[in-house]
């Protein structure tokens, strides 16, 4: 009995090794991730993950409204947005 739970003890720390390691680390951040598509509001300047910029002009449930330059809007989905810069980062 003693054998088989010695053999099996380095397999179970090797799993918990891999969850704070890898596992742990990757729910954070799409935690905060989440977090961040919530709280996007109407006039943020955004990034994309194609690398665009542009201003939020519109707000939807799966789907935001992107104004990339004068006049020109696009329709983006929400968990495409990596990044919302600070105000007066893109004009």
């Amino acid at each position: 009995m003693q054998s088989s739970m010695m053999s099996m003890l380095p397999l179970v720390l090797m799993f918990v090794v891999l969850y704070f390691v890898m596992i742990r680390p990757q729910m954070k951040k799409q935690k905060e991730h989440k977090a961040m598509i919530d709280a996007i509001a109407k006039g943020d300047e955004v990034v994309t993950a194609g690398g665009v910029l542009g201003k939020v002009s519109k707000i939807g449930d799966s789907y935001v409204g992107l104004e990339v330059a004068n006049g020109v809007e696009i329709q983006i989905q929400r968990s495409a947005v990596v990044q919302v810069l600070p105000k007066g980062t893109y004009k």
